[in-house]
């Protein structure tokens, strides 16, 4: 019974251990499925779930049919154009990035929007290259397929490593989708819940710090080899420093002066983006300035500057994947497909908090696999979003896919009919317009001290993450990232928290002891939490840590007290102990006896309940024990644990928490466990985890219970009345204040409860 009074509430109900709340309240029986049902049911098919598959691996069938071409068709038209001249440029910049020509950039930013129009969940996102992706690739890509060393510049040459160099980004993309689709197809979407928040910008940052040091061949014109291995960043710079004094000034000009353009009109972008209607087209500005210039000035024969060449009219003609590549890209592929995912979901998430519209991740996974395959199929490269992209198409008005469309056409008409206006455009131009969009990975070095603030342990990663990623690369340091945090969540289960606690306010509210003043502590009770799961990781550190807040070793004080026992056998049989209405006292002078003769071969039995029912007296080890017998003192008899934050519980840790439950029980501390969550019990009774000195009537639904259960049976011990009372059953409701301030209304054992 519930009686609110004011702000205040007032509970009168019985003292519930589990086993009585049992008996008073009947439980549904709840039939749990077994992993077969669930496949069953998986695999079981009707008219109906036929229906849902096919409407959630088309996802086009649902929103299409719904699209309010009035309202929304000239929003996603102007931003369709917008993201489309974006994806052109990005196209172009991030074929750098992959090692292989420009061109090839266009498939990358055309075939993935068309499958993603169809199979795609996310309404915002911006399908395409990805800077973080680009470069992985090319990593793959410089690996199977370095420079030639041997200095053979021909023309011929330069177009053979360009064809194999196409052919290994195509075929990493390839194997990446199939891993994409098949994790999708198996519903691993949540593989993504991996990959913390705080390790995915660690890797970016990495990712951006990388991007920038693989541009910079371009930006001064050097012929710097790839160093696709662990501390590849180190010998890269290291060539492109003894090469500096070969920079090409032209270039390096160009490119200082792009950035420079790039960065501040991006800024007044964002500044001034609630006054503009539309963000600044820079990319597409100075890029066509730039084409314009080099052209009318010649730069390609006057400064001898790198320039994007002639685009391939057209498409190709799909191939196949090189299985030799295949085999040896493996490792990559995953780390492609596991990255480009987390990015475009991480993404497509806060798109859909939003507007308010549900994202699939498995749908997420089938679309980008799909969108992968038919990319690498067409001689494209990886693709998932770009932030920059994303963000152009939302906040130019896009409001579905329809968007996407639209730049795949602008794509189309680059690649079909244009594209040799570009031609004349400098490399270098592209790489600071690669650049120009890392902004906001480069930004985010200012989560390190916001993170040290916060949660250290996330900032660890982060900075774990970034070293690694750095010195070890991309993948291996992705790799090592994904381990180490997985290693610190260990660690933080394995040194839980635990905690003394104590009552506060007289209350049914209890808490740290170190955290308040106005407390109570039950006079020889101890209450104990663990917040965190046990298991067999961390179930030494917790006994550690209840054998330190109690004060003594259980285990050390029961064979005290049996050698102790043995010991006084040994004097009464000689006769140099005397049973007296007072105790035992010594009649003869005492002699000293070591541990290892009173073990007598016998140690296994110190680890047994004391047995005194051969002595003529009953000991209490509370007062003077005979000359030469020391036992350590015991100043508690209850311990209560509060497990209302231990998740689960293993086989390992169930034995070694049996164990020390009965050495506490064998010197005469009750033991009560309190807050165990559903289950708990039944899964201990399905272990054999009870015996003759472990019994389910330990378990009480509150630390409250418990602790009124002890202080009432101490009471009850301690006064006649309410002992007989007890003995008599008396059904009379009877108020009991107890010695400790709090009340208990008592009618029969257990009791009902005022507080």
């Amino acid at each position: 019974m519930v009686e609110p009074v004011g702000n205040h509430y007032v509970v009168a109900r019985p003292v519930y251990s589990e086993n009585l709340f049992n008996e008073e309240h009947e439980k549904l029986h709840r039939y749990h499925k077994t992993f077969w049902d669930h496949l069953k049911l998986y695999f079981r098919c009707s008219p109906q779930r036929v229906k849902k598959i096919a409407l959630g691996l088309f996802p086009i069938v649902s929103w299409l049919p719904a699209y309010r071409f009035r309202e929304w068709i000239l929003s996603d038209i102007v931003s369709g154009i917008n993201t489309g001249l974006v994806a052109v440029l990005q196209g172009l910049a991030f074929a750098l990035l992959v090692n292989v020509p420009p061109g090839y950039g266009l498939y990358a930013a055309f075939f993935p929007v068309l499958v993603y129009f169809i199979f795609g969940t996310s309404r915002h996102i911006s399908v395409g290259p990805f800077p973080v992706l680009s470069l992985m690739v090319g990593g793959a890509v410089v690996r199977l397929v370095p420079d030639d060393s041997a200095g053979n510049g021909t023309s011929t040459n330069i177009s053979a490593i360009n064809e194999e160099r196409v052919m290994v980004a195509a075929s990493v993309t390839f194997l990446s989708g199939v891993f994409q689709l098949l994790l999708g197809i198996l519903q691993f979407g949540f593989i993504v819940i991996y990959l913390s928040q705080s390790l995915i910008s660690g890797f970016t940052t990495a990712a951006a710090i990388h991007v920038v040091v693989s541009q910079l061949k371009f930006m001064l014109q050097l012929p710097v080899p790839g160093f696709n291995k662990p501390f590849g960043i180190i010998y890269t710079l290291e060539s492109v420093f003894t090469q500096i004094t070969k920079t090409n000034i032209a270039d390096l000009v160009t490119s200082l002066v792009v950035l420079l353009i790039v960065f501040v009109v991006k800024e007044m972008n964002d500044r001034y983006k609630a006054k503009l209607p539309t963000p600044i087209p820079i990319e597409l500005l100075v890029t066509v300035l730039a084409a314009l210039i080099s052209y009318f000035i010649n730069f390609e024969e006057k400064f001898n500057v790198a320039v994007v060449g002639k685009l391939e009219e057209g498409f190709q003609a799909p191939v196949a994947p090189d299985v030799g590549v295949l085999q040896k890209c493996i490792g990559d592929s995953i780390s492609i497909a596991i990255v480009g995912f987390a990015v475009a979901f991480s993404v497509a998430k806060v798109y859909s908090i939003k507007h308010d519209y549900p994202v699939d991740g498995n749908q997420e996974l089938i679309a980008f696999g799909l969108s992968n395959i038919v990319g690498g199929s067409f001689k494209g490269f990886a693709s998932s979003t770009a932030l920059s992209r994303s963000g152009v198409q939302e906040s130019t008005g896009g409001k579905t896919q329809i968007a996407g469309i639209i730049s795949a056409v602008i794509v189309l008409i680059v690649i079909l009919a244009i594209g040799f206006l570009l031609a004349p455009l400098q490399k270098s131009v592209l790489a600071s317009l690669a650049l120009g969009n890392l902004k906001g990975m480069l930004m985010q070095f200012k989560e390190v001290g916001i993170l040290w603030r916060k949660d250290k342990y996330d900032c660890v990663i982060w900075v774990v993450t970034f070293l690694a990623a750095i010195f070890l690369g991309l993948d291996i340091g992705l790799a090592t990232a994904v381990a180490f945090q997985l290693l610190t969540v260990v660690i933080r289960s394995q040194i839980p928290s635990c905690t003394v606690l104590a009552n506060v306010g007289r209350s049914n509210i209890y808490r740290n002891r170190k955290d308040y003043t106005d407390i109570y502590e039950p006079e020889g009770v101890k209450i104990f939490r663990c917040s965190s799961p046990i298991f067999f990781a961390n179930i030494e550190f917790f006994r550690e840590k209840l054998i330190t807040a109690v004060g003594f070793n259980p285990l050390r004080v029961l064979r005290k007290r049996n050698k102790a026992l043995r010991k006084i056998r040994k004097m009464l049989k000689k006769g140099e102990l005397q049973v007296t209405p007072k105790g035992l006292i010594c009649t003869a002078n005492y002699t000293h006896e070591s541990d290892e003769e009173l073990d007598n071969n016998r140690i296994e039995e110190l680890d047994q309940p004391t047995n005194m029912t051969d002595l003529p007296i009953q000991i209490n080890w509370s007062t003077d024990l005979p000359p030469g017998i020391t036992v350590p003192q015991v100043n508690i008899h209850s311990i209560v644990l509060d497990f209302s934050s231990v998740s689960f519980l293993d086989f390992s840790a169930m034995r070694v928490l049996q164990k020390t439950l009965k050495e506490f029980v064998r010197i005469n501390i009750d033991i009560y466990i309190a807050g165990a969550h559903e289950g708990f019990l039944d899964k201990l009774e399905r272990c054999a985890f009870f015996d003759e000195e472990i019994k389910p009537s330990m378990f009480f639904l509150t630390i409250h219970d418990a602790v009124l259960h002890i202080l009432l049976k101490k009471d009850i011990a301690s006064s006649p009345k309410l002992k007989l009372a007890e003995e008599k059953g008396s059904s009379n409701d009877c108020i009991i204040t107890l010695s400790n301030g709090l009340r208990s209304r008592e009618s029969t054992i257990p009791t009902e409860t005022k507080f």
